[in-house]
Parts: C-alpha cells; sequence; structure tokens
C-alpha cells in the first residue's frame, strides 16, 4: 500500500566557523529587496536567505542546515528560511546566499517567554452552529484554547437571540490519544435562533463574537406527489434479505442484476462441544474438528473408570459414542488428570476432536462422566447451516461499467439491524419510482448502484436467534482455553477491522489481537470472506467512485481518515483540501436530505472524519476504498439520539430499537442515499 508522502525537510546545525557579522544590504534585479542583518556574538534569527542557485540549497542540506520551512523555488530563485547565528550568517553570506526578511529574532521569543504568564488565553470558535427539530432550536459550539496543556481551563460559551433573551452553558475538555482536540459540548436546547454567541475562559480569555450559522444549510428536491415509499414493514433476517433480493430481480429484469459475491461465508455453524465434568469444579473441554451440522451434534463423551489395576488410558469411538477409559494405579485407582484426557483425545483422534482443559482444572484428577453430548448450541434451528453467498444488487438502466458507480452496503456489524433495512428500502425507492417519476428514473439512467444489504449475514443469522449484542461474524479463531464454551458470544472477527489499510498489524489503533475482544482484527488483513467480498465488489467494478457504509447508531456522518497511531496520533494522510471541501459540501446535501423526512439533524459535531469525531477504526472499509481504491468513501451512523423535552436530555435509541423507530430510520436514511446518487450525477457532470 502506498499513501500520499510527506515532504520532510532537514533540519541540523550548519556548522560553520565564522566571525560576528553585519551584512550589507545588496540588490538583484527582478528579486525581493535584501535586507541589513546585525547579529550580536551568539546570538540567533531566523531569516530568509535568496540563494543563487539549487546547487547553493542542495549544499546546505547536505550540510545539515537548520531549514525551518519548505524552500521554494520561483523564475530560477530559491528562498529559504533557515535558522542562524552571526557566525553562520557570515558564512552564508561569503558564499552568496542574501538575506530578504528577519522572519524572528531569538529576543522576540525571550520576551514571549517572559510575559506568556500575565497574558491571558486566546480562543477560537472551531464550530458555531444552530438548527431546529420538532420545532426545537438547538445550539452547538466547539472551542479550541491555546493553554492546551492547563486541564483546569474552564470555558463557558454565551448566547443571544434576536429578541435580546441570552443564556450560557460550560463546554467540557476534549482529549483523544492523550491529545488535547477542543472544548465542547452536546447541542443546547435555546428558545430561537441565535444571533451571537461568545467565549471566555477561566483564565480571561475570550474568542471573537461570532454568528452561528444554520445547520446543514442544505434541502433536497421536494419528493413528487405519488412518490412511492416505506417498503419495509419488520426487521429483516439474511433469509428474509436474500428473499427480497430475488423477489426484485424477478420483479424488475431491466434495471436490476444480482451479483453473487466470490466469498462464501462460513455459514451459521459452530463446532459442537461438550464438558466432560462441572465447569464450575473440574472439566475438560471436548470439541468437534467439524461443525456440529456436518454428524456431529448428538456425539456422546464419557469417562469410564476401568475398575481393574495397571490400565493406561484408552479411548474408542464406536456408534457415535467415544468412550475414554482413565488410567490406574497398581491399586486399581484412577490416575489420570484433566491434563492427561485433554491431550490424549486431541493426539488419538486428530481428525474428529480436539480437547483443552477447562480454565480453572490444569493438574485436577479427571472425574468420571458420562456420557455428555456435543452440540454446536446454535438457536436458530430454521436457518441454513452450510456456507453463505452474500449477494448484491446492481440497479441502473446501463450496468456496463460507463455511469458513474455508487456502492451502499451494510450490516458488516451483525447486531446492527436497522441497516439493511436503509439499504433495501433505498433499492426499492429507485426502482418502484423509476417507472412514474422522471427526477427518480433521470438518476437511475445516469448512475450504475451497488447494494449490499448485508455484508455478515453469519453474524446477523446469530444476532437475531442466540445474542442479540453479536458484533462480529462466526469464524472462532481461538485457541485452547478461549474456545470454553463460556465465550460462545465473544468469538468472531470484527469485519470493520479486518481490512488492510491502518490495520491493526500496520500499528494503527482501534482494532485487537485479542480473539475475544469486540473489535478483534482476525489472523491477518482480509482474513475474513466477509471483507474480502467488500473488496472484491469495489475492484471488479472500477466505475464505483462514491461508497457509503452504513453502520448504527448514534447519528454520525464521516469519511476518512478513520484510524491513527497512538503515538502523537498520527492519522493517515488527510485529503486534500479540494477533497475536504467536496466530503463535507456532500455531508451538508445528505443530512439535509435525511432531515426532511421527520427532522433528524445529524450534529456537526458527529460530521467529519472518523478519527476525529468517533474514534480511531483501525483496519476500516471506507479507509480501503478510499485510500487503496480511489474511492469518495462515507460512513453513517443510523439511530440519532432523541432529544426529550420532559427530561431535557438527549436519549440513545440502541442498535435494536422498538420497529417504530428503527422503521423511521430506514426511512429517512434512504432518503440520504437517494442524495448521495444525486451528489455522484453533479459529480460527473462537474468533471465532463
Amino acid at each position: 500500500m502506498s499513501l500520499r508522502p510527506r515532504w520532510v525537510a532537514a533540519a541540523a546545525v550548519l556548522t560553520l566557523i565564522t566571525a560576528s557579522v553585519s551584512v550589507p544590504a545588496q540588490a538583484a534585479p527582478g528579486a525581493a529587496p535584501s535586507v541589513s542583518v546585525e547579529l550580536g556574538a551568539g546570538e540567533s534569527a531566523l531569516v530568509r536567505f535568496r540563494l543563487p542557485d539549487e546547487a547553493a540549497l542542495r549544499r546546505l542540506v547536505a550540510g545539515g542546515a537548520d531549514l525551518a520551512a519548505r524552500p521554494r523555488t520561483q523564475d530560477g530563485v530559491v528562498l529559504v528560511d533557515i535558522v542562524v547565528d552571526d557566525r553562520q550568517l557570515a558564512a552564508l553570506t561569503g558564499q552568496g546566499a542574501v538575506p530578504v526578511q528577519v522572519v524572528q529574532r531569538q529576543t522576540d521569543v525571550r520576551r514571549l517567554a517572559t510575559t506568556r504568564a500575565v497574558q491571558a488565553d486566546t480562543l477560537h470558535f472551531q464550530q458555531a452552529y444552530w438548527w431546529t427539530t420538532a420545532g426545537r432550536t438547538f445550539l452547538q459550539a466547539q472551542v479550541f484554547t491555546t493553554a492546551s496543556d492547563d486541564p483546569d481551563v474552564e470555558i463557558t460559551v454565551t448566547w443571544r437571540t434576536a429578541d435580546g433573551a441570552t443564556g450560557s452553558f460550560p463546554l467540557v475538555r476534549f482529549e483523544d490519544a492523550g491529545e488535547y482536540q477542543y472544548h465542547y459540548t452536546l447541542p443546547q436546547p435555546v428558545p430561537g435562533k441565535p444571533v451571537q454567541v461568545t467565549a471566555t475562559s477561566s483564565l480571561g480569555g475570550t474568542a471573537r463574537a461570532v454568528t452561528p450559522a444554520a445547520w446543514p444549510g442544505a434541502t433536497p428536491p421536494p419528493a413528487p406527489s405519488g412518490y412511492q415509499k416505506d417498503f419495509v414493514d419488520a426487521y429483516m433476517t439474511p433469509t428474509d434479505v436474500r428473499a427480497r433480493i430475488r423477489r426484485l430481480a424477478r420483479q424488475y429484469p431491466a434495471l436490476v442484476d444480482v451479483i453473487n459475491l466470490p466469498n462464501k461465508t462460513q455459514g451459521y455453524r459452530r463446532t459442537a462441544v461438550a464438558y466432560l465434568g462441572d465447569p464450575n469444579a473440574v472439566a475438560v473441554v471436548v470439541e468437534s474438528v467439524q461443525f456440529g451440522d456436518q454428524g456431529m451434534n448428538g456425539v456422546q463423551v464419557r469417562t469410564v473408570d476401568p475398575g481393574a489395576a495397571n490400565r493406561p488410558l484408552s479411548a474408542t469411538y464406536r456408534d457415535r459414542v467415544l468412550t475414554i477409559r482413565l488410567a490406574t494405579d497398581a491399586g486399581g485407582k484412577v490416575i489420570s488428570t484433566t491434563d492427561d484426557v485433554a491431550a490424549f483425545v486431541t493426539a488419538r483422534y486428530p481428525q474428529r476432536f480436539r480437547a483443552f482443559v477447562e480454565e480453572g482444572s490444569a493438574g485436577a484428577p479427571m472425574p468420571v462422566t458420562g456420557p455428555v453430548r456435543l452440540d454446536d448450541g446454535l438457536e436458530g434451528t430454521e436457518v441454513p447451516r452450510g456456507p453463505w453467498t452474500v449477494q448484491a444488487l446492481r440497479i441502473g438502466k446501463v450496468r456496463d461499467g460507463s455511469k458513474p458507480g455508487v456502492l451502499a452496503y451494510s450490516q458488516e456489524h451483525a447486531r446492527e439491524w436497522a441497516t439493511p433495512l436503509v439499504t433495501l428500502e433505498f433499492a426499492e425507492r429507485l426502482l418502484a419510482n423509476y417507472a412514474t417519476d422522471a427526477a427518480t428514473r433521470e438518476l437511475v439512467d445516469a448512475v450504475d448502484v451497488f447494494v449490499i444489504p448485508t455484508v455478515n449475514p453469519d453474524g446477523a443469522n446469530y444476532s437475531f436467534n442466540d445474542f442479540n449484542f453479536q458484533r462480529k461474524n462466526l469464524v472462532n479463531h481461538c485457541t485452547g482455553a478461549s474456545r470454553d464454551p463460556r465465550n460462545r458470544d465473544s468469538w468472531g472477527v470484527d469485519v470493520n477491522r479486518n481490512y488492510t489499510v491502518g490495520s491493526y498489524f500496520d500499528g494503527y489503533v482501534g482494532a485487537s489481537a485479542n480473539c475475544l475482544s469486540g473489535t478483534y482484527a482476525g489472523t491477518a488483513e482480509l482474513s475474513e470472506a466477509e471483507s474480502r467480498n467488500v473488496v472484491a465488489l469495489a475492484a471488479a467494478h472500477p466505475n464505483i467512485g462514491l461508497a457509503m457504509n452504513v453502520h448504527s447508531y448514534g447519528g454520525y456522518f464521516m469519511w476518512p481518515p478513520g484510524a491513527y497511531k497512538a503515538d502523537g496520533r498520527v492519522t493517515l494522510p488527510r485529503p486534500s483540501i479540494d477533497e475536504q471541501k467536496f466530503f463535507l459540501d456532500s455531508a451538508r446535501r445528505i443530512v439535509g436530505a435525511i432531515a426532511t423526512e421527520r427532522g433528524t439533524v445529524t450534529w456537526p459535531s458527529y460530521t467529519g472524519p472518523v478519527a476525529d469525531v468517533l474514534y480511531s477504526a483501525a483496519g476500516n472499509s471506507a479507509d480501503q476504498l478510499y485510500y487503496e481504491l480511489g474511492i469518495d468513501a462515507w460512513d453513517f451512523e443510523v439511530g440519532n439520539d432523541r432529544w426529550n423535552e420532559a427530561t431535557q436530555q438527549w436519549e440513545g435509541v440502541g442498535f435494536q430499537p422498538p420497529f417504530d423507530e428503527a422503521h423511521a430510520e430506514a426511512q429517512e436514511y434512504a432518503g440520504g442515499l437517494v442524495e448521495l446518487l444525486r451528489v455522484a450525477r453533479d459529480k460527473a457532470a462537474s468533471e465532463q
């Protein structure tokens, strides 16, 4: 992987043995005028020099000159800023360098240092926005203080409305990876449109009064009369999603292709396990090598006392019963330990069973137990058990790669039940309105749309049937005691930490090597079928230029960079100024479209790069698509906090809210995805 290079200036001390000097002014035709520079013995200054040629610059760099900024060359003239003392100044001018500006003197810094203690800090508004939701006006602000090293600085924001009402609220300090970011607070209710806000600090600092801007400041075109929507009426399991995909392909053959993604997932399946003994006292865990549905569910295991002296540890497997005969001593007493039994079973039947000592049972006498049944523990009796083919919808009048492509994909995280509702509602709106709405028809004719409603079907099946908070897939890479059935709800890989860019394996923050962690990154980058499918689809269709990864919950709208390294909080390279503007301008449009459904407004503080507004997410898919494939990639987190007027508090909605809430999320965020198509169309038109 190659990332955008950064220019790094050489920095060292230029060792030149000269004497104190006063440099006279010189003139050069067509160049910046020179200045007279006088430095006392041992005095230093930051000086901008005009060099005679590029070779002089190369000599400075090779000699270790203390370059303070990137050199600039224009019309053959080289300008360079260098920290010099009196002797170095004389040497440079003797070699033909001409000083054109004294940027800063050593004495200037000393003066600043002596006055710092009595100076107030400086405050700067990073954000000040207002909006109205359900008839209620809110204000949110972020303020940066130059006294960033002082953890006790308190900042207060004061607001004023047009009718003269005033009020204030405190901000709280926010740090990330040990680095100060800003002071902020959650959106605050105000009685009307605020026309002015100011900020003051406990150190006496103030910020220039500003007028808050309206957020997001964009609205989509209104839907025409008769526009069809509301195509989801219940939560949908992966089986339901597959049926819906099949129905849409039959119903709209001229507009839909179904793409079977190349990497089949493990499927809703696990190995079969049982405890030999009491897991709360002494036990060995026996596990099948094959999955339970491959004939291992119901296999019985038992330990027996052979009832005779000097018998070795032995076993037989007959008629789906594994019988382990424990070893005895000369007096006929059982002498096998838990470690003996676990090692013996694994070595004796490596193709059929493996066993390990339950945590806390190491070295204990092996109890006589019998018989227990192996079982995979899965509760979804009607869920297909075999490997799963993940499917994508391709929607468009022209589906040959000649139109700008947009990818919407959801449910990388299994427990996020509302997200497939968003992408399927979006797909159905495009198809159902194509024949009756000219605007929809124009969009579908202009754009090539790809939709993966369920990236992680195995984990989703487990979330619906076994453990609703399941985040990961079902692949169990744990070894040894971590495979204890006690941990069954912690197994799996976080699909959205398994990509190659900014990954845990490259030292980025936000993923884990612990197989029981909720953010377990897997055994290697792209170790999982689910992540490989997303990459395969995007790579196979190079016309895809925009993508939206739909997650829940919290109401975020984000883009790269999504990860940083802990030491110094160094993020992946920032997008260019133009790219950042495109991301933000597009976000305003899409946030505005979301808000038209029921007034839900994604907060400005929750809009921005993932690493800044959420957390570092090492190895996430948006970074993969952006940095590796050149796709403008965003992330939704549907399910915005709701304002409770009675309690005057923002309240979360969760991963599986009551269906009425999930339904509303599907309606509003599907509208956001439609606006994403308009963004793609407009971008393509502007590039022609």
